[in-house]
């Protein structure tokens, strides 16, 4: 189902909780709702639809990946401003990112994954990232 994209800056700001099993069925609204905006969005987490738990969905080249209950490890030393706007938010921000991320994070089946991004998927995830910690870029 697609979902309504929430604005509410108030339940954006708020922490997302980690997901257990039963949150799967989020993956595939995530995965519907981003697809019916792809030509504006890249990335999604979950409190975008109205759920406060620990899930996104990105582009990853040319496919959506789903990360539930996903953590950075390491980080490169490298870092860059970056220019982002967000669906939930109008406008255009400024916000800095690292060029490359290892993330471990668990796929839909719940199986863990440890997954070195770089570059523009990097971006994306820490992105999605920040919305799960309630900052709003």
């Amino acid at each position: 189902m697609i979902k309504e994209i929430i604005k509410d800056e108030f339940f954006l700001k708020q922490k997302s909780k980690e997901c257990t099993k039963e949150d799967t069925y989020i993956a595939q609204e995530l995965l519907e709702t981003i697809q019916a905006y792809k030509d504006q969005c890249v990335g999604m987490a979950a409190n975008m639809i109205g759920y406060q738990k620990t899930m996104m969905v990105v582009l990853d080249e040319d496919d959506y990946l789903i990360l539930i209950n996903p953590v950075i490890l390491k980080t490169s030393n490298k870092i860059y401003i970056a220019e982002e706007g967000c669906l939930s938010l109008q406008g255009v921000r400024k916000t800095q990112r690292y060029e490359s991320i290892k993330v471990s994070y668990l796929d839909i089946n719940f199986k863990k994954k440890i997954r070195t991004f770089k570059g523009y998927t990097a971006q994306i995830i820490q992105h999605e990232l920040d919305h799960f910690e309630g900052k709003i870029i």
